[in-house]
């Protein structure tokens, strides 16, 4: 059963203590004689419903009506009047007004009003509690099936329960950070709020702050007159994804750190200190912990905006993915260039495996529109893909690099032996660089997020703790 609240505004002490008391054991009530106090005990109770006197000293019942339709429009509002008051009704109602009722007050009227404008707010949850489950069910994610990205998945969806704590995602350019974004938000408590994106890298870094704290009118040449909000603001109560944040300013990155320990920040030119809640989660391709090194980034930022950090594997450490991705991909063309496009061919299979994409799940998808819209067949062949089969290396059994050993009777775990592999050239990489993880990982050429996460991995597994 849904409980409503309900605010009762009216200076008149004997008839907002009446409607409290008649309404009082349906609903929590709270009354209040003046307008201001009603707004600012909104934030604190959320009331469902106001019934709001127009003749209210001070802040009069149409200016309150004003604030409430702009920074509450979820609330609904009947008015109270008298009979002299009908013009103000009738701009009340243009403003937003659910109803109106005239005093003196016939309960049994009220409550009829009451009851209709409950009845719409129970439908609207309704209708929105199906649209929020739809959502959550049919929510893009990722294509994938190799460990590493299962291990990326279930982290994901572990961490997005919590509603504000701030996100890190690390990867290389196309790996899907947004996309990781966008789940961390649809899955948590605060997926009904925005989510608003920023990227810093292609925003000038003078016109940085203004973007995300917003500014006052007049607070440098060329500002509107009116002031604008900032994107921190326009994220209340969802969350704000800082793409690029590695190319924030020192300037920019100082205001954010303060927003993340304190809640509050300052516009551009302001005075006065807003406070907004909202999960910020962020997105670098670059390599923040050299950045640090070298003063470009804030060490205590970096800590503050990891709370939880999100490797994102490149596409060539998750080759088990690919396949599935391109199917994913090749389906969702074929529908909307309306083509008869099955699959591809067992050599562009192979050409797709041993491709090496640096451009990563970006180039891979990039590359499958391509062929779906210049392919001639119900298959995609290797020269609609734009690959080619010369390129890809083959392993061959022998001396040399590729002495892989032969299938014994017994069979093989080829889970243990991958895991040996993968071992062995971690350890070998970390030994060759003197214990340098950037080294490490170029021998390997594997991002250094990557490659931290591997081993990180690789020690937990081993029960290894350094």
């Amino acid at each position: 059963m849904i409980n409503f609240t309900l605010f009762v505004v009216d200076d008149e002490e004997t008839i907002r203590d009446g409607m409290a008391t008649v309404l009082a054991p349906q609903y929590r009530v709270h009354a209040f004689d003046n307008a201001e106090a009603a707004l600012e005990a909104i934030p604190q109770h959320r009331p469902d419903l106001i019934l709001l006197d127009i003749g209210l000293p001070g802040m009069n019942g149409v200016e309150a009506l004003r604030a409430i339709r702009e920074k509450h429009p979820s609330i609904l509002v009947i008015m109270i009047t008298a009979y002299e008051d009908v013009q103000t009704v009738i701009e009340a109602m243009k403003l937003g007004a659910y109803d109106y009722v005239i005093k003196p007050i016939q309960m049994e009227s009220l409550e009829l009003s009451i009851g209709n404008a409950l009845e719409t707010i129970r439908l609207r949850r309704e209708v929105q509690a199906l649209q929020e489950q739809c959502l959550k069910d049919n929510l893009p994610f990722f294509i994938g099936e190799s460990h590493i990205i299962q291990d990326v998945i279930a982290l994901i969806k572990l961490v997005a329960q919590s509603p504000d704590t701030p996100i890190l995602i690390l990867g290389e350019t196309g790996t899907g950070k947004e996309l990781i974004a966008k789940a961390v938000h649809y899955r948590s408590p605060n997926f009904k709020g925005p989510m608003v994106t920023m990227n810093c890298a292609s925003i000038p870094g003078e016109l940085l702050e203004s973007e995300l704290f917003g500014y006052e009118k007049g607070a440098f040449t060329g500002a509107s007159a009116s002031g604008k909000r900032g994107l921190v603001e326009e994220a209340r109560n969802g969350s704000l994804f800082l793409d690029e944040v590695g190319d924030l300013s020192l300037s920019a990155q100082a205001k954010l750190l303060r927003f993340l320990e304190e809640g509050e920040f300052y516009r551009v030119g302001g005075l006065k200190k807003i406070r907004v809640n909202t999960r910020v989660i962020s997105a670098t391709n670059r390599d923040l912990e050299a950045m640090m090194e070298t003063g470009d980034f804030r060490r205590d930022l970096y800590y503050r905006l990891g709370v939880i950090r999100v490797a994102v594997p490149s596409l060539n450490q998750r080759r088990d993915d690919i396949l599935p991705l391109a199917r994913f991909f090749l389906d969702g063309f074929s529908r909307k260039f309306n083509k008869d496009v099955s699959d591809f061919t067992a050599e562009a299979v192979k050409a797709l495996h041993h491709q090496e994409w640096t451009g990563n799940i970006r180039e891979l998808r990039n590359a499958v529109e391509r062929a779906v819209l210049i392919g001639q067949g119900q298959q995609i062949s290797v020269q609609d893909l734009g690959l080619h089969i010369d390129t890809v290396p083959t392993l061959e059994r022998g001396p040399g690099i590729w002495n892989l050993p032969a299938i014994p009777e017994a069979g093989i775990d080829i889970e243990d032996l991958e895991k040996a592999v993968v071992r062995h050239y971690l350890e070998s990489a970390m030994e060759m660089a003197g214990g340098n993880e950037s080294g490490a990982a170029r021998l390997l050429k594997l991002n250094h997020h990557t490659f931290r996460y591997r081993l990180k991995k690789l020690r937990e597994d081993s029960g290894v703790n350094k």
